[in-house]
């Protein structure tokens, strides 16, 4: 809910909601106090907030919701004189913190509206927006050509493809649904995408666990390859390399949990331990690694293909869809112990494809938790035993075996938990 989880007598929750918008004014006051050219500061920002919560207080009370929309017009014009009466700054004309004021009003009327949890995220976020000018410019000079279409074929297929496509079973066992497949088909896209958006923002200046951290996001087979190459080519980049590729693969264990959080939550419950019990000495491998090798931040660049190309998506799309058929046919043919041989085998090639088939096909009831837990174990255990011989027949022996000691165990402990947990 919304609303405070304790009960409050009326006029307290009137003053709650003035005290919240107000809050959120200042936060954004704050940001904007920073900038000497802005006319708007802490004060402003507060006070069109309160200003923004008697509107609406006014509104309803009147029943004229028009009043919103004047106070709304008022504070927009005032902003816009005031900077007419100035010289424009060389640094913000104006127009910034307009929007940011507009932004504040429209919270204040949230908060009203007792929509606290929702004006508090876009507030955070907004003051976000704002702080991280400098970063956010830097990363739109950096956009090549390539990676501005591919943001905007996301947004096509997201926003215009995705509403279109029919939300009705197909095909043998009613395993193929074009919604679904496609929603998770975006939903893959999109966390990848997010990956690397941040990686090209932060870059390479953070060193090599942020570095291991996004590439794994975006790509862990892909970052695997490429730092492999770094360390065969020099092996002072072997320590970095290797904590960059067991960073990445943590992360590929995050990323099944995050995907089973919101495909089918409940089977966390089976899924979780499994991982986790993986995750805990892979974190202690990588970190004891991190001491042992002291690796220095890898001037090699982590050019990793933006992952939202759209014959990239298109290709997904075909092999998810491919192995949810066959994961179907399978499981009916042969029962759930004959869907583990597809999971392993598939694992070693793309392991969101298998994941995503293994949750949806418990939401058809065709696996168990514990059975789709095994599946999503099995793929990641052959996807880091592909990985580590790759590493070791790209960067050498010499050069790769401390990653690949890393990965196996890894995949060590991902076994042990499903031995322990999954019996």
């Amino acid at each position: 809910m919304n609303a405070p989880a304790f009960v409050l007598a009326p006029e307290w929750q009137i003053l709650f909601r003035y005290a919240a918008a107000v809050g959120l004014g200042l936060l954004m006051g704050l940001e904007r106090e920073r900038n000497p050219s802005a006319l708007g500061g802490v004060r402003t920002f507060a006070l069109t907030a309160l200003f923004s919560v008697m509107s609406a207080q006014l509104a309803q009370a009147l029943g004229s919701p028009w009043i919103v929309v004047a106070g709304l017009l008022l504070t927009g014009g005032y902003m816009i004189a005031a900077y007419q009466r100035q010289e424009p700054p060389a640094e913000d004309p104006g127009t910034t913190t307009v929007a940011a004021l507009l932004v504040c009003y429209g919270l204040g009327v949230l908060c009203w509206l007792e929509q606290f949890q929702l004006a508090a995220v876009l507030g955070v976020s907004a003051t976000m927006l704002l702080y991280f000018k400098t970063e956010l410019r830097g990363f739109s000079h950096t956009l090549t050509r390539q990676d501005l279409l591919a943001i905007l074929q996301f947004a096509v297929l997201s926003l215009v493809v995705l509403p279109l496509l029919p939300n009705r079973d197909y095909g043998p066992y009613g395993a193929l649904n074009p919604y679904q497949i496609w929603w998770l088909v975006v939903l893959v896209a999109g966390i990848s995408l997010a990956g690397y958006a941040a990686l090209r923002i932060v870059g390479q200046k953070h060193g090599v666990w942020l570095l291991g951290v996004l590439g794994g996001v975006v790509s862990s087979t892909g970052t695997t390859l490429i730092f492999a190459r770094h360390a065969r080519r020099d092996a002072a980049l072997a320590p970095g390399a290797a904590i960059i590729i067991v960073t990445a693969s943590l992360m590929s264990a995050v990323r099944l949990i995050v995907l089973a959080a919101i495909l089918a939550p409940v089977t966390l419950a089976k899924v979780l331990p499994v991982l986790a019990t993986g995750l805990l000495p892979g974190l202690g491998i990588a970190a004891y690694g991190y001491l042992k090798l002291r690796p220095a931040r890898p001037e090699a660049p982590l050019a990793l293909k933006n992952p939202m190309e759209l014959r990239a998506a298109l290709g997904f799309g075909a092999l998810y869809a491919l192995v949810l058929l066959a994961s179907a046919w399978i499981t009916d043919l042969a029962g759930p112990q004959g869907f583990y041989p597809v999971a392993f085998a598939s694992g070693l090639t793309d392991i969101d494809a298998i994941t995503l088939s293994s949750l949806r096909l418990y939401n058809l009831a065709s696996l168990d938790a514990r059975q789709a837990a095994w599946a999503l174990a099995l793929a990641m255990i052959a996807n880091l035993a592909l990985k580590s011989g790759l590493t070791l027949a790209v960067a050498g022996l010499r050069n790769g075996r401390h990653a690949a000691a890393g990965m196996g165990m890894l995949g060590a402990g991902i076994l042990a938990g499903a031995a322990l947990f999954l019996r």
